[in-house]
């Protein structure tokens, strides 16, 4: 189909709570882009809004305008609907709060440093069936295994409908299986610069969620919606590209092959894990899956070619060299996530912040460091809150703003649900309401 057969096109934008927001437009008028209202930033998942910081809440609620590339535009998974990714602007300057500025100062600042950020994305989702009381139940798939393949492992067809939809739009994935537990699945998308990447993988998912609901299914990304099973992750593999094009985490004559740029940024990682914590693992729920023993990057470790570390290292020294952080959960915005470990990873760099040594236990329940993420939300909060040199690397009115979102989030799942120690082994109610529709 060419762009000009198009009836309307759907422009997209990724927003602080990892939601797809947007309007539909006539062909014919897209060309003007749209406008959105700033204060979209002030909402929670309930839609509740308050004076979060550099929202205009309680400056009028100013609009703030959304343009594109028309050649931007590509085939949708609705019939004779475009699709493409908007950037948000006020008073001719990017919106600060909004994902896409911050990865895209992230990048740059690699940039200036002489490096192009490349980046791969893998995600886990669960898919979900109706119960006969009008809510979610596992997935029935009794046949399902690890790695599985085929209709045992996805009786309902609809993760093949995932597949071939993607397949017929271009989607550039890399892998579909079954993951550890029945109904779950990890699909993974090719490695691209950071920006490409994180925008592939936010329509993907988009799409996902939106061809699995036609089939009358529920995909989820949740951290860790059944608590009897392991969680979603959403895995950040990071590898810089030099001048020269060859990949910068690779130096042959060490004893390891990795480059000392390459144990900067796992320190960086490290060091600054507390802070991406509140990025990476956004919700209560999160940290219900960031847990020991969860093989979820709870300590503070890494490893060579090790799942149970939060930053494992693969085996191979070639163009494939990566690191893989583990952190990150399908609750967290892909663009926000590559960003926090783009961010940490550059500060580690520029600190030249000593690496430590691998992780060599099986860091189940216990590790070579006693040091971990945050307990729980409101923790990963404050510790994003202390990490100063983080916060003014990454943004400091968009720390402001999630802030002031996720402090009143936090605040509303104690109310609801009482202590955090009480239900930590629950999915509880209010996580069903507020979560699970929407990631």
């Amino acid at each position: 189909m060419g762009t000009d057969e198009y009836r309307r096109v759907r422009v997209l934008w990724p927003d602080h709570l990892n939601l797809a927001r947007g309007k539909y437009l006539p062909y014919r008028l897209a060309e003007r882009g749209t406008r959105h209202c700033l204060t979209v930033f002030s909402l929670e998942y309930d839609r509740d809004m308050s004076p979060v910081p550099g929202t205009g809440f309680l400056e009028g609620m100013p609009d703030m305008y959304c343009h594109f590339d028309m050649s931007e535009i590509r085939p949708g998974w609705e019939d004779g609907v475009g699709v493409v990714i908007g950037d948000l602007e006020r008073n001719g300057e990017p919106v600060p709060l909004a994902p896409r500025t911050v990865l895209r100062n992230a990048v740059s600042a690699w940039e200036s440093m002489g490096f192009k950020p490349k980046v791969g994305i893998e995600l886990e989702a669960y898919v979900m069936e109706p119960d006969p009381d009008g809510g979610w139940r596992p997935y029935n798939a009794p046949g399902s295994m690890v790695y599985g393949t085929g209709v045992r492992t996805d009786p309902a067809g609809v993760v093949q409908a995932i597949d071939e939809t993607a397949d017929r739009l271009g989607f550039r994935v890399e892998s579909i299986n079954g993951e550890f537990d029945m109904g779950q699945f990890e699909l993974t998308l090719e490695f691209d610069d950071a920006m490409a990447c994180a925008d592939e993988v936010f329509l993907f998912r988009t799409m996902a969620m939106e061809v699995a609901a036609q089939k009358g299914h529920l995909l989820t990304f949740m951290p860790r919606p059944i608590p009897e099973y392991g969680g979603n992750g959403l895995h950040v593999n990071l590898s810089l590209e030099d001048s020269s094009g060859n990949n910068a985490m690779v130096d042959l004559s060490t004893p390891d092959g990795l480059s000392a740029i390459a144990k900067f940024c796992i320190a960086g990682q490290l060091h600054h894990m507390s802070a991406m914590a509140a990025l990476c693992a956004p919700t209560a729920n999160s940290y219900k899956r960031l847990l020991p023993g969860q093989i979820s990057g709870y300590w503070k470790n890494w490893g060579h070619d090790h799942r149970s570390a939060t930053v494992r290292v693969n085996l191979e020294r070639d163009a494939s060299t990566r690191l893989e952080n583990r952190m990150p959960d399908g609750a967290a915005s892909t663009h926000s996530a590559i960003a926090a470990v783009l961010t940490a990873s550059r500060l580690g760099v520029e600190a030249s912040l000593p690496c430590p040594d691998p992780e060599t236990g099986d860091a189940l329940e216990t590790a070579c460091t006693e040091e971990h993420t945050p307990d729980h939300l409101g923790a990963a909060i404050e510790a994003l809150q202390a990490d100063e040199k983080f916060t003014d690397a990454i943004g400091p009115e968009m720390v402001a703003q999630y802030i002031a979102i996720k402090e009143a989030e936090w605040a509303k799942y104690l109310a609801a649900n009482g202590s955090w120690e009480e239900t930590i082994g629950a999915f509880t109610e209010w996580e069903k309401q507020t979560y699970l529709p929407y990631l």
